[in-house]
């Protein structure tokens, strides 16, 4: 189990905006809760989130992923690695890529890399 401890919770979809802890069990959220109130569980890795935002992933809708064709600036694999540093779990990618991603053959190699 992971406590995230003291983090800024947003979350829009039950508008929260507080300090709270946050108790995962694997992938999954056990449990949301005032500080404080997991001081009790002692086998839990715990992670001090005091002046960070906890948050549900972010999609960004304009990424410029430009492979294939410009992976001289970009890659698949170093621009998705960088929105996920940066709390992104989806990104939709422009089709300024060489051949221009717009059929299903050249959109299944995006999606298999």
């Amino acid at each position: 189990m992971l406590l995230i401890q003291n983090g800024r919770v947003l979350d829009p979809a039950s508008k929260t905006d507080a300090a709270m802890d946050v108790l995962l069990d694997g992938e999954i959220i056990k449990e949301i809760a005032a500080p404080g109130k997991f001081s009790s569980l002692k086998d839990a890795q715990v992670f001090d989130a005091k002046g960070l935002i906890v948050a549900p992933g972010f999609v960004d809708m304009h990424v410029h992923l430009r492979e294939p064709g410009q992976e001289s600036s970009e890659t698949i694999e170093t621009g998705t690695k960088s929105a996920a540093r940066g709390g992104f779990t989806a990104v939709c990618c422009m089709p300024n890529t060489k051949p221009v991603h717009d059929n299903a053959s050249i959109t299944r190699f995006i999606m298999d890399k």
